[in-house]
């Protein structure tokens, strides 16, 4: 895969029913998968695009490996014909997830985008720059998470979004609402993060009785 298809815009015709899931994607796993197709037809969307930041402003992103890496093995995770896979937020210069769906919803007005997160996200919804931009420029489902939910639903995000919670038996309906309209999925409880699976590759490994030999 060249630089330039790692970071190209997907197709969008006029209609379409997109949701766009934001991350750093480092790793992609299956619990990323298993949220997007609970999505897909949950909210009855035609497409999902991944959207492999160059960054996270609220994490430390020294050891972040490049978009063109982190796309490519996403895209192998992902595996599937409805799922698009992009760090299109490279060609666009944006950083920051408002500036990137307000740049989306300008080039292509009549595609009908849904913001997508974890219910770890919407926890700390409060402190992403522009937050209630964000929930103004398109409507938004929160896909639940192992533990998170009575955090996230408590949250001063939801709180503050509480007027405009869709009920979730009219999830299949949001892409058509106009915004703030947000709704919570319940259904996936996976325990995967990418946090554990980097964890996990910076232990040592474990002997025969499972002890962790000492470092030297």
């Amino acid at each position: 895969m060249s630089a330039h298809d790692a970071v190209s815009m997907p197709m969008a015709p006029a209609g379409l029913r997109v949701g766009l899931f934001g991350g750093t994607f480092n790793p992609a796993h299956a619990a990323h998968r298993a949220a997007s197709l609970l999505a897909l037809k949950r909210l009855q969307l035609d497409r999902i695009w991944w959207l492999v930041t160059p960054g996270n402003p609220l994490k430390d992103n020294w050891d972040l490996p490049s978009v063109q890496e982190r796309v490519t093995f996403a895209r192998h995770v992902a595996h599937h014909p409805l799922i698009d896979v992009t760090g299109v937020e490279t060609t666009l210069g944006t950083r920051y997830s408002y500036e990137t769906v307000s740049r989306l919803v300008e080039r292509m007005p009549r595609v009908r985008f849904v913001w997508i997160m974890g219910a770890d996200n919407l926890a700390h919804f409060a402190r992403w720059q522009r937050w209630r931009g964000l929930a103004g420029l398109v409507p938004m489902a929160v896909v639940d998470r192992l533990g998170d939910s009575l955090c996230a639903t408590s949250s001063r995000a939801a709180q503050a979004l509480a007027p405009y919670r869709v009920p979730e038996e009219k999830a299949a309906a949001l892409a058509d609402m106009a915004p703030p309209a947000w709704t919570f999925l319940h259904g996936l409880k996976s325990p995967i993060s990418s946090t554990e699976i980097r964890a996990a590759r910076r232990m040592p490994a474990a002997d025969a009785t499972g002890a962790v030999p000492p470092r030297p």
